[in-house]
C-alpha cells in the first residue's frame, strides 16, 4: 500500500498544479501539446492512423468488452460461483474508474488542449480514456495471470503495458489531452486497481488467486 499511497499523493499533487495553473507544468503541457499538433498535422497518415489506434484499437468500450469476455469464459470455465469474486471485483474496478474519470472531470473541468484532432466532450483532467483503459488492462492482467504459464505471463505483462502507454499516448498526439491529464489518468487507474484489490482481500475474496 505504500506505492499507492504514494500514486495518490502524486495526484493529490499534480492536481493542485494544474488547479493553480503552475507555470511550469503549463509551459511543459503547452510545449508538448504543440509539438504533437505539428507533428501529426504534418501527415495526414499519421492522424488517421491515429484515430484508428484511438477510437478503436484502445476505446474504452473496447477494454470493457473484452474484460467481459474474459469474465463470461472464468465463469464458464469453472462454473459460476468459484469466479464470483473474480467477476464482482472486475465490475467494481471498472465501475469505480468510470465514476472516478467522470467526477473529476466534472470538478475540475479544466479546458482541453487548442487544436485537437479529436471532438472529446467534458473537461481534460484527467484523461478518461487513461484511467480507464489502465484499470481494464489491470483487470485483465489480475484474471489472466494464474491461467498462463511462466513463458506466457511477459506476453501479457508486455500487451498491457504498450495499451495501457498506447493509450496514453494517442491521446497527446491527437490533441485530446495535455501530458498532465494523462500522467494522472495512469496513475489513477493503477491507484483504484490496488485499493479495489486491497478490500475485496480485506474481505477475504482474492481476485487474484485461480479458484481452481
Amino acid at each position: 500500500m505504500i506505492l499507492t499511497a504514494a500514486g495518490a499523493a502524486v495526484v493529490v499533487l499534480l492536481t493542485v498544479l494544474v488547479e493553480t495553473a503552475w507555470g511550469p507544468l503549463e509551459r511543459l503541457d503547452a510545449a508538448v501539446a504543440e509539438d504533437c499538433r505539428h507533428w501529426v498535422a504534418a501527415d495526414p497518415a499519421r492522424e488517421r492512423t491515429l484515430l484508428i489506434l484511438s477510437d478503436w484499437v484502445w476505446d474504452p468500450f473496447a477494454f470493457r468488452g473484452v474484460v467481459l469476455a474474459v469474465c463470461v469464459w472464468l465463469w464458464w470455465r469453472r462454473g459460476g460461483r468459484s469466479r464470483l469474486p473474480q467477476v464482482l471485483w472486475a465490475a467494481v474496478a471498472l465501475l469505480v474508474a468510470v465514476g472516478l474519470s467522470g467526477s473529476a472531470k466534472v470538478v475540475f473541468d479544466r479546458p482541453r488542449p487548442e487544436g485537437m484532432a479529436v471532438t472529446a466532450p467534458g473537461g481534460s483532467f484527467p484523461s478518461g480514456h487513461v484511467l480507464t483503459a489502465t484499470a481494464a488492462v489491470g483487470v485483465l492482467v489480475v484474471l489472466l495471470r494464474p491461467h498462463l504459464s511462466a513463458r506466457g505471463r511477459p506476453w501479457l505483462y508486455a500487451g498491457a503495458a504498450v495499451s495501457a502507454i498506447g493509450v496514453g499516448a494517442t491521446r497527446v498526439l491527437l490533441g485530446a489531452h495535455f501530458l498532465s491529464d494523462v500522467v494522472a489518468g495512469w496513475i489513477l487507474g493503477g491507484v483504484v486497481l490496488a485499493v479495489t484489490l486491497a478490500v475485496f482481500r480485506w474481505r477475504g475474496a482474492d481476485p487474484a488467486e485461480p479458484y481452481d
